[in-house]
């Protein structure tokens, strides 16, 4: 079974399709950060230089998006946005 299949068969469960759902903004920004820092250029290890921290904390901040076990602050986000010379826009959007 490919990944593909695995994912259709698990979202044609509704609580599974919620919960997958309910993460979609966390994977938004996950998916915008590592595009940035390709973009930049920069290791990870850089990052956390111009952060002023160490490169295992990057790893984590990327990392947590996806785990959902740990939601980085607006302030640590914004550090790294401007790490990879980006800046962060929030917006509200009504359901």
């Amino acid at each position: 079974m490919t990944h593909e299949e695995l994912k259709a068969k698990a979202l044609s469960n509704p609580k599974v399709k919620d919960e997958y759902d309910a993460l979609a903004p966390e994977f938004s920004l996950l998916q915008g950060m590592l595009l940035a820092r390709e973009n930049s250029g920069l290791s990870q290890a850089e990052i956390a230089s111009r952060m002023g921290t160490k490169a295992p904390a990057i790893t984590r901040l990327e990392s947590s998006l996806t785990s959902g076990k740990h939601s980085p602050s607006l302030a640590t986000i914004k550090k790294y946005a401007e790490a990879v010379n980006c800046h962060v826009e929030i917006k509200l959007v009504h359901n």
